[in-house]
């Protein structure tokens, strides 16, 4: 991306190249990747509405139990059976007691639990109160019964000898009783408020899954049932069992649509063993004045089933930005399709790929590595190797003996340019000039009256004083690059380098004094075309001693002198 340094590059605009494949397997790999996507985005759409904007629901919970038992000592009713609410949004139904009656404040035996039976006195501690006992003891060990003897203790007397719960459940009937539950909901961002209780509602419905869907009015023994539990069971020790209402609504108006659902579950573990307190049950008390003044009591350990009634809901309304957001969204899973292509035309793993004759030309038809910024960056080309070398290291020896990382030479535009000005080499004459291809011929001194350098290897290289411009166009000793009639042809030719400068400028005057110099130029551009094969190394592009010097004999400056090439840190 251009970096942003004016209006003009704010407003420009930027396209992905695309690489078209004629290939039957991987086009139809694509289309039906992208089926499978556009099905599974059309269908997530629907089912989950995700056209719509959502909302949690805000609930209330109110319950009431109705139903009448006779056990062998009393009648129960709702007052009897039904306890104030254990939590929010749940109710206590009564199934099963142990009552311990007339109790009042006093001394005596505590029930012979591991820490309070004993022999003596010393058995037994003044003050101490244990968690698992009744009262605090008094330091005295009394008898408890004819065989047995426990720690003395001050606590509401005589203390509850009764630990298991009476098998069966004494209200063990309590499966027929029934229980209303009336649940109202709203939807604060759609303002939208209803109740589970229809205005069609019919007092004298159950609930039933399949005939009476809708109904408010539960049986406590179906409700078990539906749970996956035994009422006569749990009813012995208690559990807990939750009640959920789901609301699910879609509040479009051409697809109204706001009903409960009912769903129940046991919420406790019915595995548990006697030492971690299997069921529910909790005590409590009612009290009582005698004659005398004196405080009485009936303890009662009341075991029973818990209901936890769970509300949860979402309900969804068409959203014309919710559709936009999803439909974005949903686009990037078409890009799969390249993913999975891409993977593999580039994989080596399986073996039905390996021989693929796609892969080497998408590939290079698709991917370019380039070199990252770095700080010293030349490229080098030998006639004597096949790629190109990229020098990255600071120079402490001749350019000729520092070894590169090769990169893979590009094909240019100038072969083409090349074969036609060649097909008819005998035709072609400069605009400008009517001399015929041949070198322009100078009275400088040749590389051959100079000493040749220990880095050279074509015979033809003069001496440098910096270590870049130390470069020989061989890597091994042989004839040199310029002594080839192509490199006369392409890059020292007066004809052709008037051609190409007249090619770029057409107003070009070649009988400018300045000419000699823009030949000379054109010139260093030709060997880095014909040799590197593209524009774009140019700047960093190394043109061998022997080459460089031999484009200077054939246009010389006037007065001798020359920049050489720029080190760009």
């Amino acid at each position: 991306m251009a970096g942003c340094c004016s209006l003009k590059n704010v407003c420009e605009y930027e396209t992905n190249k695309v690489v078209r494949i004629q290939s039957v397997y991987y086009g139809s790999l694509k289309w039906a990747i992208h089926t499978a996507v556009f099905v599974y985005v059309c269908v997530v759409l629907i089912a989950d509405r995700r056209y719509q904007k959502k909302d949690s629901v805000i609930s209330s919970v109110h319950t009431k139990v109705k139903g009448v038992s006779q056990t062998d000592m009393r009648i129960w009713d709702t007052a009897e059976y039904t306890i104030p609410m254990q939590g929010i949004d749940s109710f206590f139904v009564v199934t099963n007691i142990i009552r311990t009656e007339n109790q009042i404040q006093g001394v005596c035996p505590e029930f012979p639990i591991a820490k309070a039976v004993c022999s003596t006195d010393r058995s037994c501690m003044e003050g101490r109160m244990d968690p698992q006992s009744n009262g605090i003891q008094t330091g005295k060990c009394v008898k408890y019964n004819t065989t047995l003897k426990t720690c003395e203790v001050k606590a509401w007397c005589p203390v509850e000898s009764i630990k298991s719960a009476p098998v069966p459940a004494i209200l063990r009937s309590a499966e027929n009783f029934t229980v209303l539950i009336k649940n109202n909901i709203h939807f604060p961002k759609f303002n939208y408020t209803t109740r589970n209780i229809s205005p069609e509602f019919n007092i004298s419905c159950t609930y039933n899954k399949r005939t009476a869907l809708y109904c408010p009015i539960f049986r406590l023994g179906d409700i078990l049932q539906l749970a996956g539990e035994n009422f006569s069971e749990v009813a012995v020790q208690g559990g807990i069992i939750g009640i959920e209402i789901n609301w699910d609504c879609i509040l479009d108006k051409w697809l109204h649509r706001c009903r409960p659902t009912y769903g129940f579950r046991r919420l406790d573990d019915k595995k548990t063993n006697e030492a971690l307190y299997p069921g529910y049950n909790f005590r409590y008390a009612r009290y009582y004045k005698q004659a005398n003044g004196k405080e009485e009591r009936t303890l009662i350990k009341a075991y029973g089933i818990r209901f936890d009634i769970l509300v949860f809901g979402m309900a969804g309304q068409f959203d014309f930005f919710e559709l936009l957001v999803y439909i974005g969204s949903a686009l990037s899973y078409f890009g799969l399709a390249q993913l999975a292509v891409d993977f593999l035309i580039t994989s080596y793993t399986f073996r039905c790929f390996k021989s693929d004759p796609v892969k080497a030309y998408y590939y290079k038809k698709k991917c370019e590595s380039v070199p990252g910024p770095r700080w010293t960056l030349l490229y080098v080309t030998y006639v004597d190797e096949p790629h190109i070398f990229m020098i990255d290291k600071l120079l402490k020896t001749s350019l000729q003996n520092i070894k590169g990382e090769i990169i893979h030479r590009r094909t240019s535009d100038y072969t083409h340019v090349a074969k036609f000005l060649l097909k008819d080499l005998d035709k072609i004459v400069s605009p400008g000039n009517s001399q015929e291809l041949q070198p322009l011929q100078n009275k400088g001194v040749t590389s051959s009256s100079h000493e040749r350098p220990s880095w050279c290897s074509c015979g033809k290289c003069r001496p440098a004083q910096h270590y870049w411009e130390q470069l020989c166009c061989r890597k091994k000793d042989g004839a040199c690059i310029t002594a080839s009639a192509l490199f006369e042809q392409l890059v020292t030719s007066r004809p052709m380098l008037e051609f190409v400068l007249l090619y770029k400028d057409p107003l070009l005057d070649l009988k400018a004094e300045t000419l000699n110099k823009q030949l000379r130029h054109c010139a260093y551009e030709q060997y880095i075309l014909w040799r590197f094969g593209e524009d774009d190394l140019k700047e960093r592009a190394m043109i061998p001693s022997c080459c460089r010097w031999k484009i200077r004999d054939a246009f010389p400056s006037e007065r001798g002198e020359y920049t050489g090439f720029k080190r760009k840190k």
